[in-house]
């Protein structure tokens, strides 16, 4: 007999399956505004003033990256969320770290507070809330043993 301790992975709990398919509609949803507004789809951005067009078509370089890897690595989290892997939580972590570079920009180097209105602060506040609540998540199940 072997005396070598494996790790028993848990049983995937239902949660998940519903954490993991919402987080992956929530993630697409953000990659598409993404590629929506670096694209300048006219049906998606004429939504917007002009002023708020020449804000987010003015983002510095490094500010659209950090933004890109909030959205995809949030995308691929999710991915690998309900592929019940490990790597669900460093992609959610670096997701989390990116958004938070991305939002300093927005409220800290630039006037995007008074752009988005009190609506689009909240909302930024709501993105924030659910990156930490998908880290802390896969964090939890990877802890429990269901991610692998």
């Amino acid at each position: 007999m072997n005396d070598t301790a494996t790790p028993q992975r848990s049983r995937t709990p239902a949660h998940l399956w519903v954490v993991g398919v919402l987080a992956l509609l929530w993630n697409a949803v953000g990659a598409f505004d993404y590629v929506a507004t670096q694209l300048r789809l006219e049906g998606y951005m004429s939504q917007f003033t002009q002023e708020q067009l020449d804000y987010f078509y003015g983002f510095p370089a490094w500010a659209v990256a950090a933004w890109a890897c909030a959205v995809w690595f949030a995308l691929f989290g999710s991915i690998a969320l309900l592929l019940r892997r490990r790597l669900a939580y460093l992609l959610f972590t670096i997701s989390l770290v990116a958004m938070l570079a991305s939002t300093v920009h927005s409220f800290l180097l630039s006037d995007g507070a008074a752009m988005m209105g009190n609506g689009g602060v909240v909302f930024s506040g709501l993105i924030v809330v659910i990156g930490v609540l998908l880290v802390w998540y896969s964090k939890s199940m990877t802890t429990r043993g269901v991610l692998r």
